[in-house]
């Protein structure tokens, strides 16, 4: 207003008089509205009063809730009480309930106990029932509940009645064990089927358990002792009738054995033996004792061999006997363990107090028959047997047999060692000029060697002994020494050249048959072989051309060291030497392949030697044709006449045989 210019007594006039108007327009509204707003006083006092008297019903059900709350925790606190009340009587009940099923005897359990077979599978059930309220009873009495002597009485009888049938029933089967041509398996297996009755009787009466035990014990070993005494016996009349003695060992002379015999008491009385000495030092079909098919094969019937008037070597009969030790301890171990509830230690000794006595005949047994045996092949093969069945018993899982394997090793090994330094004393000991005539061909006692060497070699090799190598090393240095005087016996290089290749080749042929070929015995025959097959092919070439080779030596020497003016002086030599080549080459060399056929008795040898020779015979006169073509002699006319090298490898190849 004031920035327009008005007045403001003008303007303050028209305000109030506006204002005025408004006052007499809100007037008019009021009085228009009179009606209306009587009735909106009206309900407001009637809304205050419907409130008022709602304030005194929510008053009220404050006060209700309050007791209300009360009352909810009075029944709370009652039902907390309950609960712990509750619970009590819950713990108490179960306690009770388990002592009181516990030591409650059922007339069931009686009538079973009393009256049942123990074989019906009831009696077993209650047996079990019986054992786990005694149990229960022997518990509860540590803490003296009064409740233990109500039932303590029958339960004591039912104990007793229990135990006398169970005693009744095990010792009449440890009994049938004792009846003739019974197998006590069978007993055995009914016995397993009840092994809680064992665990019973110890549990409730050890005396009784200890009868039961002592029983079984002694019966068992009385029928182990007597199958065992009874069976080896009886193998043994199956065995062969003569064998191998003191005399028969391999640097000894071969001559008949017993020959003041009658022929006619030899055809028709003699029985089967382990044929002549030489077979001694062979294994042959014997070692087929070791083959898994026979090893774990069945053991021999001694009857059935009688009566088909069978013989066998001893290692056959020690091992149907350890075979039938071996599978019968192993089942009576597990049985002992499984029955008796025993392992380790305890279960060790109540085996052996079982075998223990048949364990000790069979270890005298081994011992009379070691002390009197010079068959070191059949000492070698029971030590291999005894070897396998130790393994076998060690996947079974049984260690009952340990210490008896290792016994019976601890008698065969010493036995196996002095055998061996016998023969190689006899080898050592052996006087070439008492055996007789001499002959090129392979000599008797080298054959007993490779013989014995090949049997010894391919059975060590599934258990490999050093000391075993050892002795065979200091056996091999013998023969080499015994074949090396008897080639001194014979006059000429050749003869004795031609025995050494026959003997070390006939070795070398056994050895390899059986043995490795990286063993040590074959490595050093073939060094030996190919040394003196070399020495032997010099000797026959020397006769009809040492001429020739001595020449061929001689200028390759001066050659190598410069001296060629030497070799002008030698014209007339080589003259001689290239015609007398041409003249009778061929003749020479069919002497000598017939010579060198005759002379070893190994054909394929033989024929390796001739190959051998006529190769080394091309050699040297392929050097012989070089020293010619050297300036000294290239001048000569008698040059022309040299053989040409690729026609006498033609012609040679014909001389050569085929076998």
């Amino acid at each position: 207003s004031l920035s327009q210019g008005v007045d403001l007594r003008q303007y303050s006039k028209q305000v109030e008089s506006e204002l005025q108007q408004i006052e007499q327009a809100s007037i008019r509204d009021y009085i228009k509205e009179s009606q209306n707003i009587a009735s909106l006083h009206n309900q407001i006092t009637a809304c205050d009063s419907i409130l008022e008297r709602m304030e005194g019903m929510l008053s009220g059900f404050q006060c209700d809730l309050s007791s209300i709350s009360s009352e909810i925790q009075s029944l709370q606190e009652q039902s907390v009480a309950m609960n712990v009340r509750l619970r009590n009587r819950q713990s108490v009940r179960s306690e009770l309930s388990q002592l009181v099923d516990e030591l409650l005897v059922p007339n069931t359990m009686i009538s079973v106990i009393l009256d049942s077979a123990v074989t019906e599978q009831q009696f077993v059930e209650q047996l079990h029932e019986l054992n786990n309220k005694i149990n229960y009873a022997k518990e509860q009495s540590f803490t003296d509940t009064l409740a233990c002597t109500d039932t303590q009485d029958t339960l004591s009888r039912l104990r007793t009645k229990a135990v006398s049938k169970i005693r009744e029933f095990i010792l009449q089967k440890i009994y049938s064990f004792r009846k003739p041509m019974t197998n006590y398996q069978i007993p055995q297996n009914t016995l397993l089927k009840y092994r809680f009755f064992y665990q019973f009787l110890l549990a409730n009466e050890r005396q009784v358990a200890k009868e039961v035990r002592d029983e079984y014990v002694d019966t068992m070993s009385k029928i182990y002792y007597s199958y065992f005494k009874s069976y080896s016996g009886r193998l043994m009349k199956v065995q062969y009738e003569e064998v191998a003695d003191k005399d028969d060992l391999m640097g000894v002379e071969d001559t008949a054995k017993k020959d003041i015999l009658p022929v006619v008491w030899l055809c028709f009385f003699s029985k089967p033996s382990l044929k002549s000495r030489n077979t001694i030092f062979t294994v042959g079909q014997r070692g087929a004792v070791l083959s898994p098919s026979e090893l774990e094969g069945p053991i021999l019937v001694p009857h059935t061999a009688q009566r088909s008037e069978a013989r066998y070597p001893y290692e056959t009969l020690f091992r149907s006997q350890h075979w039938a030790l071996l599978d019968n301890g192993c089942r009576e171990f597990l049985f002992l363990c499984d029955f008796f509830m025993v392992t380790g230690s305890p279960a060790l000794d109540l085996f052996n107090s079982i075998m223990g006595k048949t364990l000790s005949m069979f270890l005298k047994q081994i011992s009379g028959y070691v002390c009197g045996c010079y068959d070191s092949i059949a000492v070698f093969l029971c030590i291999h047997i005894i070897l396998r069945f130790r393994a076998i018993t060690g996947k079974r899982s049984v260690p009952a047999l340990d210490r008896y394997w290792e016994a019976v090793l601890e008698l065969l090994w010493p036995r196996f060692e002095l055998i061996l330094e016998m023969n190689i004393q006899s080898i050592r000991n052996t006087d070439p000029q008492r055996l007789g005539l001499l002959d090129t061909r392979p000599h008797y006692i080298t054959r007993r060697y490779a013989e014995f060497s090949s049997a010894i070699v391919s059975i060590n090799q599934t258990f490999p002994s050093e000391r075993t190598h050892t002795l065979l090393g200091q056996l091999q240095v013998e023969v080499e020494n015994f074949v090396l005087k008897m080639a001194a016996e014979f006059p000429s290089r050749k003869d004795q050249l031609i025995f050494l290749i026959n003997n070390y080749d006939m070795m070398l042929s056994v050895l390899m048959e059986r043995a490795a070929d990286d063993s040590k015995e074959v490595e050093g025959f073939q060094q030996l072989l190919h040394a003196r097959t070399q020495e032997f092919i010099e000797e026959i070439l020397s006769p009809p051309f040492g001429g020739m080779i001595a020449f061929v030596k001689e200028s390759e020497a001066l050659i190598e060291r410069g001296q060629l003016d030497r070799l002008k002086n030698d014209e007339v030599r080589v003259t001689q030497l290239v015609r007398g080549f041409s003249s009778s080459w061929k003749q020479a060399v069919e002497s000598l392949s017939q010579d060198v056929m005759r002379s070893f008795t190994n054909f394929k040898n033989g024929t390796g030697i001739i190959q051998g020779a006529l190769t080394q015979l091309i050699q040297y006169y392929h050097g012989f044709h070089k020293v010619l073509s050297q300036p000294p002699y290239r001048g000569l006319a008698v040059r022309s006449e040299l053989i040409n090298l690729h026609h006498l490898m033609v012609e040679v190849k014909k001389h050569k045989p085929n076998f």
